[in-house]
């Protein structure tokens, strides 16, 4: 019998085969028809069961260090940012040791999720500051407006998708999704209205439809009723033969809610002055909203409109302050506000480089407070004030932009002197200035917040780092956060240096910070990498600091920046040290 090494064909191309044959043979008269095979579900005690993933919370962060975080973005609203990152933080600390603790409190009864509620004019930070969370802590997160759900009525469903935005979040990732924060913004807008006579179906529907994700319930991904999500049921049985319930459990899902709530203050205020006249003591009508907020209570809640097991669910408070004048212009100052950092990268899109006078800033937060809509007015006031001038710059050849006081109040001379040709180098001269006020003030932030921001990216932040991390900012659309990161990641790869210097030339070398610091501004300035000045170094240093090694002995040298300006002048000024103090035989050993 003859061997062969044909391969043995599957059961598709012997099907695929026999349908040729049968073509051949009978033309379109006889078919073959595969069978429907229905994989049967594995009963057997022997089969092995999934085993459970790894856990996906990480969490470490103490209330102060996400206090800290915000800090370097949200400006005033100190009591919201000290309840939201505590409260926050002890979830999903919670979490993280109900999964790695000994003791089993995952069934406990009564278990009560930090829900939480905002309080708060527009435009006061509610939704950045959520954000910036979520984004600190690294859990998905979907927001949703109430109004949506309010419009197309009670419907279960719309409340299920938020949980089900969760996992498309994570890329189908149910687990991850079920450490996720869900945010529904203008949730007093379903609040039951208190004109309706009877039940405010739609509205008080609504919240009813809340109450179980709120606390804990199983949402199935499969929506009912939904071709696409039954055509990917079907296709998922068919690959895999299993008829599996994909659902998301909310036990650990964070809900975060927010609203105006403009009628609530006048219910606590009725309330509070109902209880002082029936004690006798004096009504204070001088408490503004914000105060007047910080004593509302359940049943004030209730009678604004929702249910009393809604509130319930809700049992976090925070209350956000309303923006001053002053509060917006330190939003614009801030180094890390995405106001300004986005109005530089739209004219950075046209390679046009923008700096912004302190004074000009002042009048945009002045604008912005006149259009009472708190943080969102100063996006609005920029828009007006520079929309000419990111239409007409573009096609013109100036390519440094300096929004002064003049450029808002007078925006179509202003533009006018710009685009005349006998002006430029005044244009030019104003930029310069307004680009060493910004670097002044970001080495004051940075000397102001020193002991915080070293500690915080482990990173000793000394006079010349200083100057470092404030040139960078400058030269970059970057805010504070992410420039120190990146100076960080420049130190690291800077200490590789030495390490790699000892392995190769066996000599010990230690870059003292000047030096560091110096490299880092070559890195940024130059372009240069870390292998070119490893090289570079090498070169400088390593015939010099041998020969001292073998004439000594010694084999630990500190490296400072004039060290590396001029190497010549400082491996001689060793050389001379050593020979000064007897360690060296005689001068005809040093050739």
């Amino acid at each position: 019998m003859k061997e062969h090494n044909e391969k043995i064909p599957n059961p598709k191309e012997i099907e695929k085969e026999i349908g040729d044959f049968l073509a051949k043979k009978f033309g379109g008269s006889v078919k073959m028809v595969s069978p429907l095979v229905v994989p049967h579900e594995i009963t057997s005690e022997k089969a092995e069961k999934p085993t459970r993933k790894e856990k996906k919370i990480d969490f470490a962060l103490k209330p102060e260090d996400l206090i800290s975080y915000l800090d370097q973005y949200i400006v005033k609203q100190d009591n919201a940012k000290a309840i939201l990152a505590t409260k926050i933080c002890t979830h999903f600390n919670r979490i993280k040791r109900a999964e790695t603790s000994a003791d089993d409190i995952t069934d406990m009864v009564g278990h009560i999720k930090n829900n939480i509620l905002m309080f708060g004019p527009t435009g006061v930070g509610k939704t950045y500051i959520i954000k910036l969370i979520a984004k600190k802590i690294n859990v998905p997160f979907v927001k949703g407006d109430a109004t949506k759900f309010s419009e197309t009525g009670y419907v279960g469903g719309d409340v299920e998708d938020l949980v089900r935005d969760l996992v498309q979040e994570t890329d189908g990732d149910i687990e991850l999704a079920q450490y996720g924060i869900i945010y529904i913004d203008e949730i007093d807008k379903i609040a039951s209205s208190r004109n309706i006579i009877g039940a405010d179906v739609s509205r008080s529907g609504v919240q009813r439809a809340l109450l179980k994700p709120m606390e804990e319930t199983e949402v199935d991904l499969k929506v009912p009723h939904d071709p696409i999500s039954m055509i990917q049921e079907i296709e998922r049985f068919r690959k895999t033969g299993k008829r599996d319930k994909r659902v998301v459990n909310t036990c650990n899902i964070l809900f975060i809610m927010s609203g105006a709530f403009g009628d609530l203050a006048r219910i606590v205020k009725k309330r509070i002055a109902d209880q002082e006249i029936g004690f006798g003591a004096k009504i204070k009508n001088s408490r503004d909203d914000t105060d007047i907020l910080q004593q509302a209570k359940a049943e004030d809640l209730i009678e604004f409109g929702f249910e009393s097991e809604f509130v319930g669910r809700l049992p976090v408070r925070a209350v956000f302050e309303k923006l001053t004048q002053e509060d917006l212009f330190e939003i614009l100052k801030n180094p890390s506000n995405p106001v300004i950092l986005g109005k530089k990268l739209d004219f950075a899109a046209y390679d046009i480089d923008v700096k912004f006078e302190g004074k000009a800033l002042r009048v945009l937060a002045e604008k912005a407070f006149n259009e009472n809509t708190g943080a969102r007015g100063l996006v609005s006031a920029i828009e007006g004030a520079l929309l000419l001038f990111e239409k007409k710059l573009p096609s013109s050849d100036i390519k440094k932009f300096p929004v002064t006081v003049s450029v808002i109040q007078d925006p179509e001379k202003s533009l006018e002197n710009m685009m005349s040709l006998s002006n430029r180098s005044e244009l030019d001269e104003t930029f310069e200035k307004l680009a060493r006020e910004e670097k002044e003030f970001i080495i004051t932030y940075l000397n102001a917040n020193k002991k915080n921001l070293s500690e915080k990216y482990s990173l000793t932040l000394t006079p010349s780092r200083i100057q470092v991390v404030a040139s960078y900012y400058s030269g970059h659309i970057m805010d504070i956060e992410k420039v120190i990161n990146k100076i960080k990641s420049f130190y690291d790869d800077i200490k590789k240096i030495e390490l790699f210097f000892f392995k190769n030339n066996d000599i010990n070398i230690v870059l003292e910070d000047d030096a560091i610091d110096f490299i880092i501004a070559k890195f940024e300035k130059d372009n240069i990498n870390v292998e070119d000045f490893y090289e570079h170094l090498t070169n400088d240093f390593k015939h010099g600091l041998n020969l001292i090694r073998e004439k000594t002995g010694r084999n630990r040298f500190f490296i400072t920046r004039s060290a590396l300006l001029n190497p010549e002048e400082f491996i001689s000024k060793l050389l001379k040290d050593q020979l000064s103090h007897g360690l060296l035989p005689d001068s005809q050993n040093l050739i």
